[in-house]
């Protein structure tokens, strides 16, 4: 069963955010003011991963105008993101979430746990105000993300949630030409 335009599942976990500990709950991702994006890796202290973590700390300006909050999540503890922040350069940039899923609640509920290793694939979810998933992507650890795309895909997902009745095209940037689905276009397009 697909996650799309589901509820965030209840949940708290712990995070390491600008050298505080805070907590992070369902509530905040169902908020009614803004959109999440929420990205999960395998591991703290891994090879990609903090490649990762830099892109969305490189995008992270253009989120926030987007109005969305980002919150990158591995299997590790909050205490574990704190070390990690402060001895890579890459995972150091980030000023978004680091949060802490020691207890794999979030890995099951966004269905990107591997059971056997006890870590996460990398999903990537973005999420409107009210806590509802609208986009979803999860895939092979070895390959990392383009938070550019991301960021196209939260455009997308805002834009047709203010344009009912709308749909962007493949390849849709913002201020590019949508459709109006109707009978007239069936076999036109």
């Amino acid at each position: 069963m697909s996650l799309i335009n589901t509820q965030v599942q209840p949940f708290k976990a712990m995070a390491f955010r600008n050298g505080e500990f805070v907590e992070v709950t369902d509530k905040q991702l169902a908020d009614g003011k803004h959109w999440s994006v929420v990205f999960f890796m395998p591991a703290a202290f891994t090879f990609n991963c903090p490649t990762e973590i830099e892109d969305a700390a490189e995008h992270y300006a253009e989120f926030q105008k987007l109005g969305a909050e980002v919150y990158g999540v591995t299997t590790d503890t909050h205490f574990t993101h704190k070390m990690w922040h402060e001895t890579s350069h890459a995972v150091g940039k980030a000023k978004f979430y680091l949060v802490g899923d020691p207890t794999h609640q979030l890995t099951r509920a966004f269905d990107v746990h591997i059971e056997e290793a006890g870590l996460a694939l990398r999903g990537t979810f973005v999420i409107n105000p009210q806590g509802v998933i609208k986009t979803m992507e999860v895939h092979s650890n070895e390959i990392a993300r383009d938070m550019a795309e991301t960021l196209r895909k939260l455009e997308a997902a805002k834009y047709t949630a203010e344009h009912q009745g709308e749909v962007c095209p493949a390849r849709w940037k913002k201020g590019a030409k949508t459709i109006k689905p109707s009978l007239e276009l069936v076999g036109k397009i």
